[in-house]
């Protein structure tokens, strides 16, 4: 019996990582993208807008998900790098694709879940912004959302922003504490557990070619995260942390994971964002998450590989 297509909204910042997860994930066969919406983060809320249009419109997938703007009043804070260039694509410059009658982020994941309750998985892959306004607009919606994968967070190593906080933690630590505290399923993907499927240099001469619509935006995007990762971190290799966690999404035997209790410190001169987890010899919180420890890196990167090489085949 073939596997179950599941649908899926993702909520998105889109900068380099989150293009590359979309663009696996529009082609991927066992998903259908039912929505995908828009948040401010690596860029502002404007920016990741017209990124997810141009984006959809350049990869032209084969159905049409719903789009969602980005709220415009949220104010994001300062980030100490720009691994993604001036516009978040790596100043790839896509055509403009201007949505008509589009409507804010929250009312589409709201709708979308609500057309389809308990079948829908949201992959969160920035600021949990979106996430914690439709909740609080419609409290009892938990009960319809099938699974949220948050792409964020560390437990057990330093932050990307802060010496303990991640940036989609971070960006906006009341919509974070807000969701990681909601009881619903919740799946966790850290800095730790994405940062183990690094990729290296090779990896350019591995993608599919330039004569597809993914793979001309791959090979534009990706040189630049390297040479970003390089120049401002130090760092010869490339983390996709968004990549990784749809990969958690598709491929969950991949993963080893653990429920733990958490929640996330919103007011810390030093720690704002920071997930908390309660390590007490006696815990005295009850567990709201489900954590992924670690991943097999090899059969992660080559999930990667080979999801690149479908949307290729399919542009």
């Amino acid at each position: 019996m073939p596997a179950k297509i599941r649908k899926v909204i993702i909520d998105m910042d889109p900068g380099i990582d989150d293009a590359v997860a979309l663009a696996m994930a529009l082609f991927d066969p066992r998903l259908e993208v039912v929505a995908v919406t828009a948040t401010g983060g690596h860029v502002n809320p404007e920016q990741a807008t017209a990124n997810l249009q141009a984006l959809v419109a350049f990869l032209d997938p084969p159905r049409l998900p719903r789009l969602g703007a980005a709220p415009t009043d949220t104010v994001l804070p300062d980030k100490p790098n720009n691994l993604n260039g001036s516009d978040g694509l790596g100043d790839i410059d896509l055509p403009r694709a201007q949505l008509h009658g589009g409507h804010p982020s929250e009312k589409v994941i709201w709708e979308t879940i609500r057309a389809h309750p308990r079948e829908v998985t949201i992959l969160a892959l920035g600021p949990l912004t979106n996430i914690s306004r439709v909740l609080a607009r419609d409290p009892s919606i938990v009960e319809c959302i099938g699974e949220l994968i948050i792409s964020g967070g560390t437990v057990r190593a330093g932050g990307n922003v802060t010496p303990v906080a991640d940036f989609n933690l971070y960006c906006d630590p009341l919509a974070a504490r807000h969701v990681v505290r909601e009881p619903l399923a919740k799946t966790l993907v850290p800095l730790e557990t994405t940062s183990q499927a690094m990729l290296g240099f090779e990896v350019l001469q591995q993608l599919p070619d330039e004569f597809s619509r993914a793979g001309k935006i791959l090979h534009r995007m990706l040189p630049h995260a390297f040479r970003a990762h390089r120049q401002l971190l130090g760092s010869e290799g490339l983390c996709l942390h968004d990549v990784v966690a749809l990969v958690a999404l598709t491929n969950p035997e991949l993963f080893e994971r653990t429920a733990i209790a958490a929640d996330v410190e919103t007011a810390g001169e030093l720690t704002t964002g920071m997930l908390v987890a309660d390590r007490r010899q006696v815990r005295q919180w009850r567990p709201n998450i489900e954590l992924l420890l670690a991943c097999d890196a090899a059969a992660v990167q080559d999930c990667i590989l080979r999801s690149l090489a479908t949307a290729a085949s399919r542009t």
